[in-house]
């Protein structure tokens, strides 16, 4: 019984893990990589499509990324919705190839930025923090029921306070990290 509410209070503050390093990936830092235009769609043929599935997205450089559509009539189109997707990008189409050049941030722009990735690292906190508050009442109602014992209620609580505190020192140290990738100019 106790493993079972440990193990699903586990998968899911590593989900909220991976959806918090998701969203700290989507945060521009200046620097090119290809996932930047990842939810940008394209109307491929009356369906929304996201650029990855109808083009090749690639770095050329630490600043620049290059698109290369599978169809050639797809370029004005890619090339538009780039333009009109709010990340503040502007591409150039050589031929059959769109380039993405990363303009350099601002310093107030790189404080805003840093305000928003703290602000999605202490949701992330906040939902780690509640998982760990809904195992603990499951564990609760488990010994009203008298299915555990008051130390299987002790030593399971403690081993979920461990996996809360390794969780939050996991956001924490994606959240420096991208910090500093946003410093850095």
């Amino acid at each position: 019984m106790t493993a079972e509410v440990k193990k699903s209070a586990e998968q899911k503050m590593h989900k909220t893990l991976e959806t918090l390093k998701a969203d700290l990936g989507k945060v521009r830092t200046g620097r090119a990589h290809p996932g930047i235009l990842d939810h940008v769609l394209v109307d491929y043929y009356g369906t929304q499509m996201p650029i990855n599935q109808v083009a090749n997205v690639t770095l050329v450089d630490a600043r620049t990324v290059s698109v290369h559509p599978w169809e050639k009539k797809m370029v004005n189109v890619i090339e538009k919705a780039i333009r009109e997707s709010n990340l503040g990008l502007n591409p150039a189409t050589a031929g059959d190839v769109i380039r993405v050049p990363m303009p350099p941030l601002t310093e107030e722009r790189r404080r805003d930025l840093i305000k928003v990735v703290k602000h999605e690292a202490e949701n992330a906190r906040v939902a780690v923090r509640n998982i760990r508050r809904d195992a603990n009442n499951a564990l609760k109602e488990l010994l009203k029921q008298k299915t555990i014992s008051e130390d299987q209620d002790r030593r399971s609580q403690d081993e979920i306070q461990k996996l809360t505190d390794r969780y939050i020192s996991e956001i924490d140290k994606a959240l420096q990290s991208k910090e500093a990738d946003l410093i850095v100019v």
